[in-house]
């Protein structure tokens, strides 16, 4: 059996990377065999998703014009602060009512809010989260992320969205850039392009949200000698995103780079198939279990108020790019 998923495991893997299948499809054949096999190389296939998404963003960003990036984030100001607190104060108020313990609430709603594992993982280190409150979070982000990676495009379509309305849903619905790349990429290319920008220009605030935690966790904490300093010290930046505007700023700047920026852009998205597989691979059943039902039912209500009231106001034109 464990040889039999070895060769089950690369075979997924290189179908994936080559582009036979398709983001949702070789994210459900990570789902699948994470459920259905003992993964052989559990640890070494989450830190190669996490840097292979990282290389990934920053290929795409060969495909991104710098005019179109900033206006992303110019235009995306408002409505993302707006979002943010939102959700930020929705989630702990679930987490209130549903009694999640620990740190675990805060997580979930920290990663709903901004960018999923990325957020949970710089402000898990500040709250000094445990390795089961860790878990717990990034099951349901990870789970949650799945679900909508297969739901997005059939929703998009059934209500006849745009694509720069589906790119712009779909980042600031859905947790994690690779999911929002994955459900972007399925729906056209326009939306792939709106919905990178902008769910990359909202991954910035996970610095003013990590600062402020630690703040505020600096403020109640007793332990002496402890300072905001080795707090925010902490702090995990996605420095991929600076990469990105770099990659943004040659293909629109240096015309060398067009020669190239195209097969980058190509690597990029088959790339992001194959992370998407690794990701799937992660939701075993012991995930599942280890998850329990307050705290995905916290991020389930939550991410549904967040996809709602987001859609809403992109169908009344309220919320455009």
């Amino acid at each position: 059996m464990p040889a039999l998923s070895k060769i089950i495991f690369f075979i997924a893997l290189v179908l994936s990377f080559t582009g036979i299948l398709s983001p949702p499809v070789a994210l459900t054949v990570g789902i699948i065999f994470g459920l259905s096999f003992t993964h052989p190389y559990a640890a070494a296939a989450r830190t190669s998703a996490r840097i292979l998404l990282q290389v990934c963003v920053v290929a795409l960003g060969f495909g991104m014009n710098l005019h179109e990036v900033l206006k992303a984030g110019r235009s995306g100001f408002v409505y993302t602060a707006m979002g943010i607190s939102f959700a930020i104060l929705m989630g702990l108020a679930l987490g209130r009512i549903l009694r999640v313990r620990g740190n675990s609430s805060f997580l979930i709603t920290a990663g709903t809010a901004i960018c999923g594992g990325s957020a949970i993982a710089a402000i898990g280190p500040i709250l000094h989260a445990d390795d089961e409150e860790m878990a717990v979070s990034l099951g349901t982000v990870f789970i949650l992320n799945s679900v909508a990676l297969l739901l997005f495009p059939p929703i998009g379509g059934l209500l006849h969205l745009s694509q720069s309305q589906f790119g712009l849903w779909a980042a600031l619905a859905i947790h994690d850039t690779s999911s929002v790349v994955g459900a972007a990429a399925k729906y056209g290319q326009e939306a792939l392009i709106v919905g990178t920008t902008v769910k990359l220009a909202r991954a910035l605030w996970i610095a003013p949200l990590a600062l402020a935690v630690a703040a505020i966790k600096h403020n109640k904490s007793k332990i002496p000698g402890e300072s905001k300093v080795r707090s925010a010290s902490k702090i995990q930046l996605p420095w991929f995103i600076l990469f990105f505007c770099l990659a943004a700023i040659l293909n629109t700047y240096v015309p060398a780079i067009t020669y190239f920026s195209h097969s980058i852009f190509a690597f990029g998205r088959l790339g992001l198939t194959a992370t998407l597989f690794l990701i799937g691979t992660g939701i075993s059943r012991a995930t599942l279990k280890e998850v329990g039902w307050r705290p995905l039912l916290q991020g389930i209500i939550l991410w549904f108020a967040v996809g709602v009231t987001s859609l809403y106001f992109i169908r009344a034109g309220m919320i455009a790019m």
